[in-house]
């Protein structure tokens, strides 16, 4: 007779949320995350306790002074980071493909390397040549910019002991692999090693380290969730690929803010800063009907938006409704408080509404804005010259106050805009029928909307 023997089960475990199964699997039950299942280590020794090497201090002795900044060389960059980087900080920088991170992070090289720092510059997708080529069309080459175009993990850390920079640059984190984890390069496992290696050696060196990132079809950065723990900042660069304006907006900071928005433009010539881009959202300062000014806000810049409305008389049952820039929701529902509390007729009319700039205006401050356009098209008045609209529309037609308020107004009034219809109108009919007061009359011209 067979003797029988007790059947071990080994667990499996998933490094990211924890979940356990009996057996393997690719994917997680608990997370979804594909490639985080692995088989459960055994059972963890018990730890003896060591004498610390520094002692603990009470909260109060820890010196509170602010870690030194080193300046980017790019001042929208640095806005983001909250003023530079700072020595030993992990950075990781997500986009679009396309959307010009590797041209960013080349001149925020050039910049540190004209500053008299010395720059690493790791390529793992491209080669040296095409980086030259870069370079040289953005005017970015320099001799302390010293550019690598290695996969391996263990070369790029022996091209820093080489090189031993004061900033380094790794485009990108999915394309490096190591030989101490299975897999190939992109797989979690080894987008989680060379992170880790890399912010150890940026916290050991306290060496800067920028680290791009791909991102999913969801916008999401591609590989373990533990990433973006891991780094210090995570920055996303985002843009229309109709339009040269990109943003770099910070999802995650240490140290400093995450509502401040850098503004860039894309030119022949690479990523170019937009310090004001105040006007790249204005249109021409024509009185044509149909136009409205807004301030609105991109973290905590405000910015002057031009709104423009065209209304035609509809040629069937079902007038349209085509917008560009706004919610087509929230505009449906601006016309129908514009006609039911207004009295300004537009259920027979095509509108179209639409900004200037390619800029998406999402939050309920514009919505005052699209009314008074709407109602200018609708009439044939212009609204008047330097006026801005600031405010959120009701179902009852009441106007309502936004966040940040004082600041758009201020911003307003910095910019030379001398009128500003928003909560003091009370109501939308109000608004409409302050315009006059605030825009005198020519002769021949009828009070009123």
């Amino acid at each position: 007779m067979a003797s029988k023997r007790t059947a071990t089960t080994s667990a499996f475990r998933c490094t990211e949320c924890g979940w356990t199964s009996a057996k393997w699997v690719g994917r997680c039950g608990e997370c979804q995350q594909w490639g985080t299942v692995v088989e459960a280590a055994a059972p963890a020794r018990t730890v003896a306790p060591l004498a610390p090497i520094r002692s603990a201090r009470p909260i109060t002795q820890v010196d509170t002074r602010e870690t030194p900044r080193r300046t980017t060389g790019v001042g929208e960059f640095d806005r983001v980071l909250g003023g530079g980087i700072v020595p030993g900080a992990a950075i990781l920088l997500s986009g679009e493909p396309g959307v010009g991170k590797s041209t960013l992070l080349l001149e925020v090289a050039a910049q540190s390397a004209r500053a008299g720092r010395r720059v690493l510059y790791v390529s793992a997708e491209e080669s040296l040549g095409q980086v030259r080529l870069r370079a040289e069309r953005t005017g970015a080459l320099h001799d302390e910019l010293f550019l690598a175009s290695e996969t391996d993990l263990a070369t790029i850390l022996g091209h820093v002991d080489e090189t031993e920079p004061e900033l380094l640059i790794v485009d990108s984190v999915q394309t490096v692999a190591s030989s101490l984890v299975d897999g190939s390069p992109g797989h979690p496992g080894q987008v989680r090693e060379v992170a880790s290696t890399l912010i150890r050696v940026a916290k050991e060196r306290n060496l800067p380290v920028i680290i791009v990132g791909h991102v999913t079809k969801d916008g999401q950065v591609a590989g373990p969730r533990v990433l973006e723990h891991l780094v210090d900042v995570v920055c996303h660069f985002e843009g229309d690929r109709q339009t040269s304006l990109r943003f770099v907006r910070a999802l995650k900071n240490r140290f400093g803010a995450t509502d401040e928005v850098g503004c860039f433009e894309q030119t022949s010539r690479g990523i170019t800063e937009v310090p004001d881009p105040s006007a790249l959202f204005l249109g021409h300062g024509s009185l044509e009907p149909g136009t409205c000014v807004t301030i609105a806000l991109e973290g905590r810049r405000a910015l002057p938006v031009e709104v423009q409305a065209l209304t035609l008389p509809g040629a069937g049952p079902n007038p349209r409704r085509i917008v560009s820039g706004v919610d087509g929701a929230r505009v449906a529902m601006v016309l129908a408080v514009l006609e039911k509390r207004a009295g300004i007729k537009v259920s027979d009319q095509d509108v179209y509404v639409s900004t200037v700039g390619g800029v998406r205006l999402t939050e309920p401050a514009a919505d005052l804005a699209i009314a008074l356009a709407v109602a200018s098209a609708v009439t044939g008045r212009a609204t008047p010259p330097q006026l801005v609209a600031i405010g959120e529309l009701s179902l009852a037609g009441e106007v309502r106050a936004v966040t940040q308020h004082e600041q758009r107004r201020t911003e307003a009034a910095r910019l030379g805009y001398r009128a500003i219809v928003d909560t003091a109108s009370r109501d939308l009919r109000g608004a409409l029928r302050d315009l006059p007061r605030l825009h005198p009359v020519r002769n021949g011209d009828e009070p009123g909307f």
